[in-house]
């Protein structure tokens, strides 16, 4: 099926548009002219008229002309460029006089329906245009004037006017498809650079941009939206590709020290108690990594899936307990005490599944920086119509510089200080995610060496 590009069809539509208005103008001013030119001959037939009923006079019911010999010398014995035809017949319809131009002719007299009405008929096979106009009496009536125009001129102007019209229709349109055609490629220039950038985009090339057009209209915001478009997805794209590359190196890392372990293992007999050492080993670095691949497949599921997320009415204080209960004996391990400060029940519309694992990395958090012997207080309050939860430690506290980062991937703020608390760097970023598919405000205030303060709020 034959196909226009996309700025013909916008100078086609165009030039349909303008046919119709051009059509409908065409029509009007034609009939305008139409109309002109028989009004024209009517008020020239109405003043004929007008003059020579001045020049009738009847006496006993017959019409005569006053002064004939005069009027029969006038213009009518000569042929004018646009003729007056006179005619005088009685009730009967008997001729009495006419104009010498008529010669052997006559007007054609119709019935009495058609008195003073204009009508277009034939003299001698030419148009006229024709008015008889009664003669009365004593409001007897006694006889008409009949008086007739050519319309051979008129007829004439009009036939060409519309030729005109005809032939000028379609030779305007044609122009003005090119002319369209020619605005409409400037207009959409805009869409074919948009076509050659995107042609040009591939996934190792995120680089390329649209120039903005000059003028600022929907095209110049369409093409904004676009770069904008392309740079999320290059961010997205860059965030991919580190995200790959940290998580090969965190993988590879717990598989190489597995690796070393056993080949320095089975390199000459050992003791049972050294075969039980390094296994022990072994199997907590494969929990790390099973924590790790548990943690990387989380982030990839809930990655912006807000289908995954169920509303219900979740007790905070259960789900506090809960986690608090399962950590329990890390609590124990370094003697951390903790404290809860719940007036009251507090009930909040959310995901239970969700917030415990938000709560449960924010506790493993504060139990892995928390010192020996250290403090953890959990406190939830109202704040008018918003519930907010404060998780706060005595522990070793984040650098000022280091806290925009510690929602990245793989971040661990001082871990070449504290290589002893090991961590994937992805628990904060898990929650973050997490509290953006509930619609939870999250804010952490830290000082370095003093604590760190975890803020839920929830709307």
């Amino acid at each position: 099926m034959f196909s226009l590009s996309f700025k013909n069809r916008i100078a086609f539509n165009y030039i349909i548009s303008t046919a119709l208005l051009i059509f409908v103008v065409f029509i009007v001013i034609h009939h305008i002219v139409e109309i002109s030119v028989y009004n024209d001959i009517n008020s020239d037939i109405k003043t004929e008229i007008e003059k020579h009923r001045k020049e009738i006079t009847i006496s006993n019911g017959h019409i005569n002309l006053a002064h004939e010999e005069e009027w029969k010398e006038r213009e009518h014995n000569t042929f004018d460029v646009n003729p007056v035809f006179i005619e005088f017949v009685d009730n009967k319809g008997n001729l009495i006089d006419k104009s010498p131009n008529l010669k052997d002719k006559s007007l054609f007299l119709t019935n009495a329906d058609h008195d003073n009405d204009f009508y277009d008929t034939y003299l001698d096979g030419k148009i006229i245009r024709q008015i008889q106009v009664p003669i009365f009496d004593n409001q007897q009536k006694a006889g008409y004037v009949i008086i007739a125009m050519s319309l051979e001129d008129a007829v004439m102007v009009i036939n060409n006017q519309r030729e005109i019209l005809l032939i000028a229709f379609p030779l305007i349109l044609i122009v003005l498809f090119f002319i369209a055609r020619i605005i409409a490629g400037r207009s959409i220039k805009p869409v074919s650079t948009i076509i050659k950038t995107s042609s040009e985009i591939t996934k190792d090339n995120l680089s390329a941009r649209i120039e903005l057009p000059k003028n600022k209209d929907e095209l110049y915001q369409l093409s904004k939206n676009i770069n904008e478009l392309l740079d999320r997805i290059e961010s997205a794209v860059e965030r991919e590709k580190q995200f790959t590359s940290d998580a090969s190196h965190e993988l590879r890392t717990p598989l190489a020290v597995i690796k070393g372990t056993l080949e320095v293992l089975i390199r000459k007999p050992r003791t049972n108690e050294e075969y039980i050492d390094k296994i022990n080993f072994c199997v907590s670095e494969v929990d790390r990594l099973n924590n790790l691949v548990d943690e990387l497949l989380l982030l990839a599921r809930f990655e912006n899936q807000k289908q995954y997320v169920k509303s219900e009415e979740v007790l905070l204080n259960s789900t506090f307990l809960d986690v608090l209960a399962r950590f329990a004996p890390k609590f124990q391990s370094k003697n951390i005490t903790v404290k809860t400060d719940f007036s009251k029940d507090y009930y909040v519309k959310t995901d239970n599944y969700l917030l415990s694992i938000i709560i449960g990395n924010i506790i493993s958090n504060a139990v892995k920086y928390t010192l020996q012997n250290g403090t953890v207080i959990i406190d939830i309050s109202k704040d008018g119509e918003k519930t907010v939860c404060k998780i706060t430690d005595n522990g070793i506290g984040i650098k000022k510089e280091d806290l925009n980062a510690i929602f990245d991937q793989f971040y661990r703020s001082e871990a070449s200080t504290h290589s002893d608390i090991k961590g994937t760097g992805l628990g904060l970023s898990i929650v973050r995610k997490l509290c953006l598919l509930l619609n939870i405000q999250i804010n952490i205030n830290s000082t370095l060496n003093e604590g760190t303060e975890v803020i839920l709020s929830f709307s």
